[in-house]
């Protein structure tokens, strides 16, 4: 087949894809020619809705008419899997998935792949972290393949804003394939030092043409950018009661926590909207449902996190509001790249709030480890005569689970340590902690914040802000965003509005659920407590006044018990929530009496906010459990095992609360602290208080930190 004649069968290709009226982009038949014709490897760098998926689709369907293997797409989302597969149908091509939602699939899937009934097969990165696909099924595909493709390639960056270290496998899945099997690196997302470090990884060994890098202009025509100031939360939640009907459509409401989606769902919800929440939590039944509900316009918008984001493909999507400014220009750029892709106008706004940055800041706080930390790591599985599981793991190393799982990947990944049956070993390859560059990625997560406040305050053109730092070289004033028409969204909001959302906000209460299964591994630690709490070791279901990421109430309770504050009687308005918590609170049996957990960092808060209840209550004031030594604080606060092994013993009962406890004929006790975090101070104290004769222990705390 000719070029020409190859033209001609991908523009028709297209036209299945995308319509009758469809034409290729120049640069679309460029990266298709590359692939198809010279077999090289290319970056694409273009905007959403570009059209990158039809590149990929069109090169896999020339590649298997020329007799080549079936395409391998490794893309990060589920939505975006589902999206591609309804596309590839229209054009004849045979598209499955392998992913966490259908492992009832894998078997079917692997055998049609094995008989070359398959023309393209979606793998989630964390698939390639899968010991039996990487043994049983990876190494076939790598031999049989005709295009390897790597969408949303951002992510395979560590200078990228959604660094996946799943996703640096690729670059061992690359190194074994054949020198001329084509390789489509895609995103939409990549400034140039991401492009550089992508293009570096696409390199062949032994290969005199460096990757084709295609770069096109970021601009999007249909995006009117603004960003709306407002005074607090209330305001926030009232405005957007007000506004949410005069935005065209539907579109999406991004929270930058769980906690922020679910709350302001609920109030536009209660305020006569049709609005769904979507989020990490949500499940996947409920998430197709969402999506669908979405797409097909019978809600008004999804409020979701970012777990709605690359892929999620609504052409006629009318608008993005961020409920708050997500830590990067970058990232912000690819979820407003949600809309407008069908339309000729989708307003985008910006409603960065007062909490904004200590989201950003607990979010930075979860990178890599300390070096200390991972040769800690290190050392332990380099002497076990045998594999550690991540529970076992957690009793000798100082790390949460999820941060001891993402380290381990980005160990298995650069060759130190790898999965085995059984859990982890270490490989002895060498290994260094390259100090330099996680400093330096670091140092670039701080830049971009300061981006996103620059963004938040430029007098400047938006759109073009955000495509100079995405280095698009083509950046210019957009003449459509606030900035540029001087056409501002209304900050005003009516009192009535703001009197109902502050209404909700300010109802307090949360519930925090127990502890009911001791860490795996303590035997290891010299504890010997295992399997689940005993029913009469255990406390009961608990509250707090709110979460820390709480809109409302969070913002409060985040001053209240930040490390630098000063440590002060609780505050009146913070004892009238709590009141309130207590108050709507549906215990069978009413508390009798109060005992505080002994604080080191805030006693008078603690012992202030227990007298306080007691008082108000009119409950006995048993006071703070005896504390025999402090919890030791180099333990970590967040990984079960050691945080277990940090309180045992730290805590007791006195003689005289014994004494007490027995006069209280069976009722409850109300177990105090400021902050509950992991749950396990509460178990542990509550243990001891179970032990003492109290029959049931109400735990009750000014915040849960989530």
């Amino acid at each position: 087949m000719t070029t020409p004649t190859l033209r001609d069968e991908a523009e028709r290709l297209l036209r299945d894809l995308a319509g009758p009226g469809a034409q290729l982009r120049d640069d679309q038949w460029v990266a298709i020619e590359a692939l198809v014709v010279r077999h090289r490897r290319a970056l694409v760098v273009q905007r959403t809705g570009w059209g990158k998926s039809a590149v990929y689709f069109i090169a896999t369907a020339l590649l298997r008419a020329a007799g080549a293997g079936p395409t391998v797409i490794v893309s990060p989302l589920l939505a975006l899997m589902r999206n591609q597969i309804d596309a590839a149908a229209r054009a004849g091509i045979r598209a499955f998935t392998i992913n966490s939602s259908n492992p009832e699939e894998w078997h079917d899937v692997e055998v049609a792949t094995a008989a070359d009934e398959i023309d393209v097969l979606l793998v989630s990165p964390e698939r390639l972290n899968n010991p039996k696909f990487v043994d049983a099924v990876l190494p076939q595909l790598a031999k049989e393949t005709g295009l390897l493709v790597i969408d949303e390639a951002h992510c395979i960056s560590d200078w990228g804003h959604d660094f996946r270290p799943d996703y640096r496998r690729l670059k061992s899945l690359m190194a074994g394939l054949p020198p001329d099997i084509p390789v489509l690196a895609t995103t939409a997302t990549a400034n140039a030092r991401v492009v550089d470090d992508v293009s570096d990884q696409l390199v062949v060994s032994g290969a005199t043409d460096p990757p084709l890098v295609l770069r096109g202009s970021l601009d999007r025509e249909s995006l009117y950018l603004g960003v709306v100031q407002l005074p607090t939360d209330a305001y926030r939640l009232a405005w957007l009661a007000e506004q949410l009907d005069k935005l065209p459509g539907s579109g999406i409401v991004y929270t930058l926590t769980i906690a922020q989606a679910e709350a302001v769902s609920d109030h536009l919800r209660s305020t006569g909207y049709d609005v769904a929440s979507y989020t990490g939590k949500t499940e996947t039944a409920d998430r197709l449902r969402a999506e669908s509900d979405l797409i097909d316009n019978r809600v008004k918008a999804l409020v979701a996190t970012s777990a709605l984001g690359m892929g999620f493909d609504k052409p006629d999507l009318g608008f993005v509001i961020h409920f708050g400014a997500p830590s990067s220009p970058v990232a912000y750029y690819q979820q407003v790249g949600r809309a407008g892709r069908g339309v000729d106008r989708a307003a985008v706004l910006l409603l960065p709030g007062s909490s904004d940055e200590d989201i950003w800041h607990y979010f930075a706080t979860v990178g890599f480890p300390a070096e200390s930390v991972v040769t800690r790591a290190l050392d332990v599985l380099r002497d076990s005569p045998e594999p550690l599981s991540v529970p076992v793991l957690e009793t000798m190393v100082d790390l949460s689970r999820s941060r001891l799982e993402s380290m381990l990947k980005v160990l298995d990944v650069e060759g130190a340590v790898r999965r085995a049956p059984g859990g982890w070993v270490a490989t002895g390859a060498p290994w260094a902690y390259d100090s330099e560059r996680y400093a330096k990625v670091a140092a670039a997560r701080e830049s971009e914040q300061q981006a996103m406040r620059d963004y938040i305050a430029t007098t400047g053109c938006r759109m073009e802000f955000l495509r100079r730092q995405l280095d698009d070289p083509q950046a210019q004033p957009c003449g459509r965003c606030d900035r540029c028409t001087g056409h501002e969204w209304t900050s005003t909001v009516s009192e009535a509005a703001v009197a109902q959302s502050r209404d909700r906000l300010v109802q307090p209460g949360v519930v925090v659920e127990p502890r009911k299964q001791w860490p795996t591994g303590l035997p290891r630690l010299g504890i010997e407590l295992t399997g689940r709490i005993a029913p009469d070791e255990t406390v009961g279901t608990g509250r707090v006044i709110a979460r820390l990421s709480d809109i409302g109430w969070g913002l409060p309770l985040r001053r209240l018990l930040h490390e630098t504050a000063s440590d002060v009687p609780v505050p009146d308005d913070t004892v009238a929530a709590a009141v309130k918590v207590l108050k709507s609170w549906s215990w069978e049996r009413r508390p009798a009496a109060v005992v505080s957990v002994p604080s080191a960092r805030r006693p008078t808060l603690v012992r202030s906010f227990a007298a306080r209840i007691a008082e108000l209550g009119r409950l006995a004031d048993l006071g703070p459990l005896e504390s025999y030594r402090p919890p030791d604080a180099s333990r970590s606060q967040s990984n079960s095992a050691q945080r277990v092994r940090a309180l045992r013993g730290s805590f007791g009962v006195s003689a005289a609360q014994r004494d007490a406890i027995q006069q209280l004929g069976g009722s409850p006790v109300l177990l105090v602290d400021d902050l509950i975090d992991t749950g396990w101070t509460m178990a542990i104290t509550g243990r001891e208080l179970r032990l003492a004769g109290v029959s049931e222990v109400l735990p009750f705390g000014l915040a849960l930190q989530a």
